[in-house]
């Protein structure tokens, strides 16, 4: 099986039963990105679904079309989403997107790789008590 996928946008691995992903620097989003993001990430996930870790540090910004797309399609196969930001920048596009699209799954902001990753695992853990 193949855990890992690269295109011109971003990259996109399993480990660990999570899948990360992390956009290229300088990106700015629009839908047709948005759309390519979520094809290649649903071709590696193979109808499985994932907790995700998105690395959004590289993001320079997100058009309107791209966040909708990316709150409804985007989510396919997502269990639990945390995003990762670093600059006042990322973390109020991130912020943005979860306030003003409404992902249809859990969906956080971190500022660091291991508290997104703790996020996902307490997730990981609500959702199995569930089933």
């Amino acid at each position: 099986m193949t855990d890992y996928v690269e295109n011109e946008y971003a990259k996109f691995w399993l480990d660990d039963d999570i899948l990360h992903f992390a956009y290229k620097d300088g990106i700015s989003i629009d839908e047709s990105i948005a759309t390519k993001v979520v094809e290649d990430r649903l071709l590696l996930q193979k109808g499985r679904s994932f907790l995700i870790l998105c690395d959004m540090r590289g993001v320079r910004s997100i058009d309107k079309m791209a966040r909708s797309y990316l709150a409804v399609e985007g989510s396919v196969l997502s269990r639990a989403v945390a995003l990762i930001t670093n600059t006042p920048l990322t973390n109020a596009l991130s912020g943005f997107y979860i306030k003003t699209s409404s992902p249809t799954i859990t969906t956080k902001v971190f500022t660091n790789k291991e508290d997104a990753l703790a996020f996902l695992h307490l997730e990981n853990t609500k959702i199995l008590k569930q089933t």
